[in-house]
């Protein structure tokens, strides 16, 4: 027998990895390799070349040495690797011997990994099919906002509150050339916060192509200029992101329909837009392009935000009336066609007629390509990976974050799943705690929610208590001339702690982090009521709710403490 001390191993999937670059070398009958030790004993026939044998382990990125040698590497055990985890520079390995990490996307969960995993040591492959960034730069949050955020301003040049003062103007809407300003915010952002910092960081290697599991090891890689390349792994991480999801209404799909991404890349703001969806997306869009000119219809096979407080989707839908968008609540489109340039889509109040057609109904991950059969990990009946609360999966060694798991489709949830899913793909431990989530909707008002609803917290078994707060009763909202909408305090009965708020107002999205931060920190709503808040603020809303479960705000004056 002879034996080999082997250094750079991280893992026990590093064992297969050289016990198969041991077993190919002519001359060897068997390799049995210890990742724990740091060894590898062979049984081969005598004139086995040493150097065939080191170099055979270098060639796959480590480091060998006869085991009575007296340059023989150090010892790359579980103790050894745990002082190169916590010592110097915070190094997972040197050179060749790093931990070798693949993350299958670029967005905000992949790039929020590669860099804490690169910070912490490791070397990374990214893999990704698309455009470097993901949804949130390219298709989803930035140009979305920027859209919403002119629509805004068209809205008010044409209407507002003042109006009696302020002569209104309805605006010349130039949709090219707010395209072209959106688009160059976009490519400036991507550039900046994705492309350049991959370019400058050697531990980051870029594939561009399609990648799938070849086993629960190694990904085969179809790169877009031609060939396969195959990469093998001690960590994956799944960051696959979602697609648009697309109903099976019978005509729908030889129809030229938008997506989102679609719709915020048109150059022309259709006469007559019928939107499919009662969510985000598609509440965002509709006002949107209702704002810069469109007829919008929405068709809600619900009301809107039917999963929410129903108080959220009345408000809602009251106020998109008001601007005259029209909110078809209960009503689905069971065919579609299109015929002279024109959708025609049948529902159960007859026929309705549109320039174009947004399907906003969800988004589906991005899993069925992955081959994701070979590795034992699990899918939910949604096809979302099923992922625990430190970004594991049911597979060994194999990590998911962001839009393509289980978790909540939000960006900043993606990006912070991803470092954590990091820390722990290199040894550390972390989890990701949900329970004061803060989530905005970028309509006008504003929806913003975190924690529990009341049905939510029934269902947990949770006796409650709450409190609805009319925006008339905030000085912040009368000043503005603009009281739509209403803050919700939610409480635990028995220890009167704050464990959720719901918000429908203009700028609801600039108060929730201050309830979540509450939530966080376990304040009872006594505590809150009793905090200072800056007044003429809309976030002074939520002391004056706090209030009204122990008094009567009407009777307080303006800025009673």
């Amino acid at each position: 027998m002879t034996q080999l001390k082997i250094s750079g191993m991280t893992c026990e999937s590093c064992e297969t990895h050289v016990k198969t670059a041991l077993e190919a070398v002519p001359g060897v009958q068997s390799a049995n390799v210890s990742y724990a030790q740091g060894s590898a004993t062979l049984d081969m026939t005598t004139g086995t070349s040493a150097d065939e044998l080191i170099a055979a382990v270098a060639g796959i990125g480590y480091r060998a040495a006869l085991a009575d040698s007296p340059t023989a590497a150090p010892h790359g055990g579980l103790l050894d690797r745990v002082h190169e985890w916590i010592g110097g520079a915070n190094q997972v390995g040197h050179g060749n011997d790093k931990l070798h990490i693949a993350v299958i996307g670029s967005g905000g969960a992949a790039m929020a990994a590669a860099l804490k995993a690169v910070e912490l040591g490791a070397r990374v492959t990214l893999i990704e099919r698309g455009t470097i960034g993901g949804t949130c730069v390219n298709t989803g949050c930035v140009p979305s906002k920027i859209m919403i955020r002119a629509a805004h301003i068209a809205h008010l040049r044409a209407r507002s509150p003042f109006d009696d003062g302020i002569a209104a103007v309805a605006p010349a809407i130039h949709r090219a050339r707010l395209l072209a300003q959106q688009q160059a915010r976009v490519e400036e952002l991507r550039h900046a916060k994705y492309e350049s910092i991959l370019d400058g960081n050697p531990a980051i290697t870029v594939l561009h192509g399609d990648a799938r599991f070849k086993d629960g090891r190694t990904l085969v890689v179809r790169l877009h200029d031609g060939g396969e390349h195959e990469v093998a792994f001690d960590r994956c991480l799944i960051a696959a992101g979602a697609s648009a999801a697309i109903p099976p209404i019978s005509g729908l799909k030889d129809t030229p329909y938008w997506t989102s991404t679609l719709a915020l890349e048109s150059d022309t703001i259709p006469t007559r837009l019928v939107v499919i969806g009662s969510s985000v997306v598609s509440v965002e869009l509709a006002q949107a392009f209702a704002r810069l000119g469109s007829r919008v219809t929405i068709l809600a096979r619900s009301t809107l935000f039917f999963r929410e407080d129903p108080a959220i989707g009345e408000a809602l839908t009251a106020a998109f009336r008001a601007e005259g968008i029209e909110v078809l609540e209960h009503t689905q489109a069971s065919q579609v066609a299109y015929r002279d340039g024109e959708f025609v889509l049948t529902t159960g109040h007859g026929e309705l007629l549109a320039d174009k057609l947004l399907i906003a109904t969800g988004r589906s991950p991005n899993t069925r390509s992955l081959n994701l059969e070979a590795t034992g990990v699990t899918l939910n009946s949604q096809g979302a990976i099923a992922v625990d609360a430190a970004m594991r999966t049911s597979a060994p060694d194999i990590y998911a974050a962001g839009d393509c798991t289980d978790q909540p489709q939000f960006v900043y949830v993606a990006a912070a799943a991803g470092t954590r899913a990091a820390i722990n793909m290199t040894g550390g431990e972390a989890a990701l705690d949900l329970s004061a989530m803060p989530a905005v909707v970028f309509t006008d008002p504003q929806v913003a929610t975190v924690g529990l609803s009341e049905a939510e917290a029934h269902l947990k078994g949770i006796e409650t208590d709450s409190r609805t707060l009319a925006l008339e009763n905030v000085p912040r909202a009368l000043a503005n001339f603009d009281t739509r909408g209403f803050i919700k305090l939610v409480i635990d009965e028995g220890s009167r702690r704050l464990i959720g708020v719901q918000a429908v107002a203009p700028e609801a999205g600039e108060l929730i982090q201050a309830a979540a931060l509450a939530i966080h920190a376990r304040m009872t709503v006594e505590e809150l009521a009793d905090r200072l808040f800056p007044y003429l603020t809309m976030v002074e809303g939520l002391k004056l709710a706090a209030q009204t479960f122990r008094k009567d705000v009407k009777q307080l004056s303006c800025c009673a403490g």
